[in-house]
């Protein structure tokens, strides 16, 4: 099997089956994020214990890839320390934008790799990120703008 069709693959299970999809209740912090470019949306609830992410889940309306890499993010996150979760923010962001980026040690993240061959489909990917990022910088729960990719 071709790298290629096994990243497929991951990326239309995610979006078949998404992981950790559905409500959080209570969260601790909960972000909307918007992409107004092909209209994803999702939101992001956390719920954080002893310093790192104890719970995580998204829920929303978005394209395959959207989905897809938001169930792969949340997979990925729990139980990292926020410090640890921006430090993959930061390697998934370059492995979407940067073609030099090796996606070794990614694990399934991997799979997103072939999205930056997509430009307009690299914000897809990126708003779960993103969002990911407001909430891990916020410290108010609920308290927070949206997440827009534009």
């Amino acid at each position: 099997m071709d790298i290629k069709d096994l990243y497929r693959d991951v990326i239309l299970d995610h979006n078949r089956r998404p992981r950790n999809f559905g409500p959080l209740e209570p969260a601790d912090v909960s972000v909307e994020g918007f992409n107004p470019l092909c209209g994803d949306r999702l939101t992001l609830r956390l719920r954080m214990a002893d310093g790192k992410i104890a719970d995580i889940r998204f829920d929303g309306q978005g394209c395959a890839i959207s989905t897809a890499s938001a169930s792969l993010m949340t997979e990925a996150v729990k139980g990292l320390t926020r410090s640890q979760a921006l430090a993959l923010f930061d390697r998934v962001h370059r492995l979407l934008t940067d073609e030099a980026a090796c996606p070794d040690d990614l694990g399934k993240l991997a799979a997103l790799s072939g999205i930056r061959e997509f430009p307009a489909r690299v914000k897809c990917a990126s708003l779960c990120w993103h969002t990911l990022a407001s909430a891990l910088h916020s410290t108010a729960a609920g308290a927070l703008p949206a997440v827009s990719t534009e």
